[in-house]
């Protein structure tokens, strides 16, 4: 979705107009001019509709965000398909060949990425075409309303000069501009530098991933050798106003829930679950490996009376079998029956990560967490607010 791109798109219509947290702009422009309105097609279409389609604002509710930005020397602008080897060069410089997400090593896979719209690449260059920063942002699938950005690489040469803020501005403006709701990030907590630019940004943590980054990964800002795991502030930063919702948490989690949805602005209300709830007999999970971080996720799509036996034995293979070292659990808040399961939390021993979008679930999880093997120390846990700080105490204190 750069503009001026005319490129292949899947466009899901029905998660878009009513899943989750998910806006999508109501009129889109096809390659021939014609206008689509999405929700006429979505009264007429069961599944999924393909169009090649630029996005088109009928609103005028937002300025276009040009192509590229040119200020005191320094150009900023968009990768075009066929420029993968910008980035991969970029990740090789900064982390060697230590980066946990491995496909960005790979040019022709970036490139497909960024052709097919799944992936937006945004850098900052001098005037003769030197790199000085990159900042990119993935989506489960073209067209999704909430990104998650990363990639984030700050050439040695540029540093000092704000240019990560710049650039992720730049790519924000782009992106809400679109009609994404949020994004969202994970930052390092081995120092509190990239988390002061997304707070300066706007951004939010929204929790602690306790041992998310691999020990093997280390890039040249790093002060010294970390032979153990490191920890990633999660957060989140609104780009437009959601629907409104009701969320069920634990009753355990419900005040720091409460707390993160009003800080981030996610529209959310807390809400007790209605009395005729149940729990269904099973439990309904999806079990993603992530062998580039060497964790597994768990993600809930409707919780049961089985959730802790479900859950202990998944764990027990990931742990045992599959030799991971975290496993990460994330419970539908849209859900009633995640009111439910305070009890089952607390037998298998899991703690508070934090609130994270989900696509598998069309809209924000409670994520829970657990290690094995993984030393965690506050003290190797930075921290750029009053806030993170206030939430990091909870996530550590919650650990069994």
């Amino acid at each position: 979705m750069v503009p001026g791109w005319i490129y292949p798109k899947v466009v899901d219509v029905r998660r878009h107009l009513i899943g989750g947290n998910q806006i999508y702009p109501r009129v889109f422009r096809t390659v021939d001019g014609e206008e689509v309105d999405l929700p006429r097609l979505a009264e007429a279409s069961n599944d999924r509709l393909s169009h090649q389609v630029r996005v088109n604002d009928p609103t005028g509710e937002y300025e276009p965000v040009p192509a590229r930005t040119e200020t005191a020397g320094v150009t900023i602008r968009f990768l075009q398909p066929g420029e993968g080897a910008v980035l991969s060069e970029a990740i090789r410089a900064a982390y060697g060949t230590t980066y946990d997400v491995r496909w960005v090593y790979d040019a022709e896979e970036v490139s497909a990425r960024l052709s097919a719209g799944t992936y937006v690449s945004c850098v900052a260059e001098t005037p003769g075409g030197e790199l000085l920063c990159h900042e990119g942002m993935d989506l489960a699938a073209a067209g999704d309303a909430v990104g998650h950005s990363g990639q984030a690489v700050t050439m040695p040469a540029a540093r000092g000069q704000h240019l990560f803020t710049r650039t992720k501005r730049f790519l924000m403006d782009w992106a809400k501009g679109q009609g994404l709701a949020g994004m969202y990030s994970e930052a390092t907590a081995a120092h509190p530098y990239s988390q002061r630019a997304n707070l300066e940004l706007g951004a939010h943590e929204t929790g602690f991933l306790l041992g998310w980054i691999p020990a093997s990964v280390t890039n040249d800002t790093a002060t010294a050798q970390r032979p153990s795991r490191q920890s990633a502030a999660l957060f989140y930063a609104r780009l437009n106003t959601g629907h409104e919702r009701k969320v069920y948490a634990p009753k355990r989690h419900r005040e720091m829930v409460h707390q993160t949805l009003d800080l981030c602005q996610l529209r959310g209300a807390l809400a007790d679950a209605p009395p005729e709830t149940v729990l269904p007999a099973r439990t309904d999970l999806h079990v993603e490996v992530d062998a580039d971080h060497n964790l597994a996720l768990i993600t809930v799509l409707a919780p049961g009376a089985d959730l802790e036996a479900e859950v202990a034995a998944e764990r027990h293979h990931l742990f045992h079998r599959r030799h991971l070292d975290a496993v990460y659990l994330d419970l539908p808040l849209e859900n009633p029956c995640t009111a439910l399961t305070a009890d089952h939390l607390e037998r298998l021993g899991v703690s508070y990560a934090g609130v994270f979008p989900n696509s598998r679930t069309n809209g924000d999880v409670l994520r829970m967490q657990s290690l094995h093997h993984a030393r965690i120390s506050s003290g190797d846990i930075a921290v750029a607010s009053d806030h993170g700080r206030e939430l990091l105490d909870y996530v550590l204190a919650d650990l069994p």
